[in-house]
């Protein structure tokens, strides 16, 4: 209750401040592009669920939401100014998008996201547009996406083997992983208003059925409270700073095989399963090549694009207010 009350008085401050500031952000000029006018009012209309998100996610930390939510704004700032050099390339260029090809798309969105024309026309009604702005706000975001891809093809990306070796070893401390156990872990919550120790004492009834022979996995989809309850208190591959240290130090205390006893915590008792050991190491080149590679594309995929909008920047008119 504590955490909705901190997620409300976020959002409150959020929707708050714009509603008093609302004249402001009506009128008011955010940045000028060449002669489109991105206003105040746009800037936070394509912030809203977002910035409702973070106040959920930081809710209780009012300083770091505040932050969070400067960056969120300068970062659609961009986004938006970007989109209108973008829609001016396009102009310039003299590039056209025939009607033909908005009106198929248009046919094709409305069938897989609205199922009708009756119920896309309700949804634009109920949020205050209109379907002749809707087909400009298509029709934009398709002049954008294919210029970028014109002038940024990823599929043109190339990352060469000696610049991924060469990250791997500047980088080497990411790519090392701790001490590390294959887990399975059965939860009992104690019961609300139950007596002390009636986790525990559930907890040793299950214990003893896998000690006579029960799968652990079997016992854990019927026993277990815990998230990974389905997947028979699956963990997979942990290391010690996954658990809580009450529970790690008898983990990683249990050879590949071993079950623990019953561990009695105030919220209940667990049961651990160390399926597998796996010593400290640093994993090799060739398993994190992949993500190398993509780390390094998509780099090199941000560096083309902010090159390629510093020289739109440089021949169109951008004021910032």
């Amino acid at each position: 209750m504590r955490r909705l009350a901190s997620i409300l008085v976020l959002i409150a401050s959020f929707t708050g401040a714009a509603a008093v500031r609302g004249a402001e952000l009506l009128n008011g000029i955010s940045v000028i592009v060449n002669g489109e006018v991105i206003t105040l009012q746009d800037v936070e209309a394509s912030i809203g669920r977002s910035a409702s998100l973070l106040a959920s996610q930081y809710a209780g930390q009012p300083q770091v939401f505040q932050q969070k939510l400067g960056e969120l704004r300068a970062a659609r700032v961009a986004e938006l100014v970007e989109n209108q050099l973008i829609l001016a390339e396009f102009k310039e260029l003299g590039y056209n998008f025939p009607d033909s090809i908005i009106d198929d798309v248009l046919r094709d969105r409305i069938r897989e996201r609205f199922g009708d024309r009756v119920r896309f026309t309700q949804t634009l009604k109920a949020q205050g547009t209109t379907f002749e702005q809707y087909r400009k706000d298509t029709k934009e975001q398709m002049i954008i996406e294919q210029l970028r891809y014109k002038n940024i093809n990823p599929n043109k990306l190339v990352v060469s083997p000696a610049r991924m070796e060469a990250f791997y070893k500047e980088n080497l401390k990411t790519y090392q992983l701790g001490d590390q156990v294959k887990l399975r872990l059965i939860t009992i919550n104690q019961p609300p208003g139950a007596s002390k120790g009636t986790a525990v004492k559930i907890a040793g009834e299950v214990l003893g059925k896998i000690k006579d022979g029960a799968s652990f996995a079997e016992m854990a989809t019927v026993y277990s409270d815990g998230s990974t309850k389905a997947s028979g208190g699956d963990r997979g591959w942990v290391e010690r700073s996954f658990l809580k240290k009450e529970l790690s130090d008898v983990a990683f205390s249990l050879k590949a095989g071993q079950i623990s006893g019953v561990i009695e915590q105030p919220e209940g008792a667990y049961i651990l399963l160390v399926e597998e050991v796996r010593i400290s190491y640093t994993r090799p080149l060739e398993e994190v090549r992949d993500e190398i590679e993509r780390e390094l594309r998509g780099r090199e995929r941000a560096r083309l694009m902010k090159n390629w909008v510093d020289k739109l920047k440089a021949k169109n008119f951008v004021r910032y207010f």
